[in-house]
């Protein structure tokens, strides 16, 4: 088994998507995690369905396969990055279409995943009004997904509300663990600020992993930064998605580096394939006939 590496067209940023593909499948990578935003693919621009078809087409074509992604920073509120969340005081409803529409759209475009987080509690909210509006939201948002045959891939993000994989465990046990939402494990929020090392927070989380995202990050820093900039142990990370048998995208996650995107997708896939390269190889069946 091979790992499928991906590359989120959020660091794409400066390219247009047909071009930001073609870079993409251009490098070898095997799919796009797809931010849904004002350049790429706007869910709430005229024209949706046949501006979709025509993103499934471009995808088929260049042999991509993607996750649908939903955090884009301002497609909602030019005045507030990331807002309206789930968890916002007021005004949560933009938030619950956007991600009803990226459920519809990734069901459009062939996907099984959409990922999405829960934002920041505004200050002076109390844990518990926090979990009435995040289970609220989520209670409409499941059976959407549901009924499209599209799973939520929710993402523990240091400073939101849901920041740790333990805080998402009990989101979903307060769900009622439905299985149409799993995990988003974006690698480097392990190290920033998980207790256990990223391949153990894997093994650990091997039945909700849903959508990984993966980039270099510092303990106790939340910036994301290229591989061999932080202190991610890249081989044993991607070993740990190997030994759970991790079917689904592996995306580098480098949103701010639209500047040099061609050039910083390029050392992201020569750092992935060198780190695979690093991990022991499984011994053949003939070599353990032979034994």
């Amino acid at each position: 088994m091979s790992l499928r590496l991906s590359y989120g067209t959020n660091g794409f940023g400066d390219h247009p998507l047909p071009a930001a593909l073609d870079v993409i499948a251009g490098l070898g990578y095997d799919g796009v995690a797809l931010t849904l935003d004002h350049q790429h693919l706007d869910p709430f621009a005229p024209g949706l369905p046949a501006r979709v078809d025509a993103a499934r087409a471009m995808l088929t074509e260049r042999g991509l396969g993607v996750v649908v992604e939903t955090g884009a920073r301002y497609l909602l509120d030019p005045w507030r990055k990331h807002e309206p969340t789930l968890v916002s005081a007021a005004g949560r409803e933009p938030r619950l279409e956007l991600t009803r529409r990226a459920v519809d759209i990734a069901r459009d475009l062939g996907a099984d995943v959409v990922h999405l987080w829960s934002g920041i509690l505004p200050a002076g909210t109390s844990p518990g009004a926090g979990w009435e509006r995040l289970l609220a939201g989520m209670s409409k948002l499941v059976p959407h997904a549901e009924a499209a045959g599209v799973r939520l891939a929710f993402e523990p993000e240091p400073g939101m509300f849901i920041e740790t994989l333990a805080d998402l465990r009990e989101l979903r046990r307060r769900l009622g663990s439905p299985p149409a939402v799993g995990a988003t494990v974006d690698v480097g929020h392990l190290v920033c600020i998980e207790d256990e090392s990223p391949a153990d927070c894997i093994r650990g989380a091997a039945g909700d992993v849903l959508h990984v995202q993966i980039e270099d990050m510092r303990r106790g820093v939340h910036e994301h930064l290229e591989f061999g900039e932080g202190e991610l142990d890249l081989p044993a990370a991607l070993g740990a998605l190997l030994e759970i048998d991790y079917r689904g995208l592996v995306s580098v996650e480098l949103a701010r580096h639209s500047p040099t995107a061609p050039a910083t997708a390029a050392r992201s896939m020569r750092a992935l394939r060198d780190a695979l390269d690093r991990l022991p190889r499984s011994p053949s069946p003939a070599t353990e006939e032979a034994s």
